[in-house]
């Protein structure tokens, strides 16, 4: 998709939100908003941000995009999703390990045809685009033109991706879908030293999950991890008790699931891992000490099954947490629909998240768990223009609720709750409206 044409430097104006700090840490206060705000742009990064009145007249001569009451905010980061998973959305009636077999690992298989996988990437980038996602952390299949599709797709729109080669080399997996030890060292070094840091590409070292690698495998990508340790390392953790269960099985050694990355220098800062629900203290305990960051993925959680991430106790233990729609173990692609999904779990443990919560988390604090919180995630100068536009009347019925509203998360919740992607009215990349 082309990007609609606009100067190297424009002022968008509209209300305006941004963040000082993290409200789980700072309350939120830290949130801003300007009632008549202005973001300009300039050689694709935030330049300015503040009222309109004074941008405006401080740069006549520049165009001006006037969103009127719609909603400036950074575009939304999605911290944990299986692009190749993208056609098997909503499929129907399993939990985890046979939800794997049975739509999963069919569908990657065909990942090795580099023109089918380039035709899902521009799939899922597209269909995300829609929805107001302008950064995501994915894995891919075990198949380096997997990666090289999404990676091509991405820098051909100007976008900031992080992705890796997925790796599985035992045989819980099927034949089609293994690599080796060797194999995956190898691809995912060639893959890394070709693209990480690239545009703006990121690489991210991706063990699905300890069931599906061998010690050996495992061992190998600890050491690749320790040659490049500006990458990121992305995989699962402790995401269903049945699946608890079965690592346990498979490493009898082993202190607790965390311990079967850790004793193979898969842990420290950089580390992604994506739902962590059912965590033992000595987990929780090396998690927050390394400073790895904790995904959570509210519709995948409740759609297969896993259970209810522990949000409030977790977020007020300081971790780092990145909000992701798991697709296409989650059920939708939308970021709305997961900030919603999120609150609702969080009501299910006694914590209603306000929606500056819910909307750091699906900006800056998913930018934070993938260690770009100083590119993207917030309206700031000098962060990547990267934003959404969010209309907060696009439905009747949120139209209707929004008009009661007192204040402005009043008038921002409803379309948190039921908004789609009717509300998208914008999207910006890297300076370019792309919607």
């Amino acid at each position: 998709m082309s990007a609609i044409n606009t100067s190297t430097e424009v002022i968008l104006t509209g209300q305006v939100l941004r963040f000082d700090a993290d409200p789980f840490v700072a309350g939120i206060t830290a949130a801003r908003h300007e009632r008549q705000g202005a973001v300009r742009i300039a050689r694709g990064k935030i330049a300015e941000v503040g009222i309109a009145e004074t941008v405006l007249a401080s740069h006549p001569q520049l165009p001006r995009v006037d969103y009127g009451d719609a909603l400036i905010l950074a575009g939304f980061v999605d911290s944990h999703v299986h692009y190749p998973q993208t056609g098997i959305i909503a499929s129907w009636g399993k939990r985890l390990i046979d939800w794997l077999n049975s739509y999963t690992f069919p569908e990657e298989m065909r990942f090795g045809d580099k023109a089918y996988a380039a035709e899902i990437a521009e799939r899922y980038l597209d269909l995300t685009l829609s929805h107001g996602t302008t950064t995501m952390a994915s894995y891919c299949t075990i198949h380096p033109e997997s990666v090289e599709a999404l990676f091509e797709a991405a820098t051909a729109r100007g976008q900031r991706v992080v992705a890796g080669k997925t790796c599985m080399d035992r045989d819980t997996a099927p034949t089609g879908l293994r690599d080796s030890a060797q194999s995956a060292y190898d691809d995912s070094k060639a893959l890394l030293e070709r693209w990480h840091r690239r545009d703006r590409i990121g690489y991210a070292i991706t063990p699905r999950f300890s069931p599906t690698s061998t010690p050996a495998q495992l061992e190998a990508l600890g050491a690749l991890w320790a040659e490049y340790p500006d990458v990121l390392m992305q995989t699962h953790l402790s995401e269903q008790v049945d699946e608890i269960e079965w690592v346990k099985s498979l490493y009898p050694s082993a202190r607790d699931y965390l311990d079967t990355y850790e004793a193979y220098g898969l842990l420290r800062e950089g580390g992604m891992f994506g739902h962590t629900i059912h965590l033992e203290q000595r987990e929780k305990d090396r998690l927050k000490e390394v400073d790895a960051a904790l995904v959570h993925c509210p519709t995948s959680n409740t759609f297969i099954g896993s259970g209810l991430f522990d949000m409030d106790g977790l977020s007020a233990a300081g971790y780092r947490i990145g909000l992701a729609t798991d697709t296409g173990g989650g059920s939708s692609f939308s970021m709305l629909r997961t900030m919603a999904s999120a609150y609702e779990v969080a009501q299910l443990r006694h914590r209603p998240l306000h929606p500056a919560e819910l909307l750091w988390l699906a900006t800056g604090g998913s930018a934070r768990a993938m260690r770009l919180e100083d590119k993207v995630g917030n309206i700031a100068p000098g962060m990547e223009a990267d934003l959404v536009v969010l209309n907060l009347a696009s439905t009747p019925e949120i139209t209707q609720r929004a008009a009661r509203a007192e204040d402005i998360w009043e008038a921002i919740f409803p379309t948190i709750m039921m908004g789609d992607d009717r509300a998208i009215e914008s999207v910006w990349i890297n300076g370019q409206r792309r919607s």
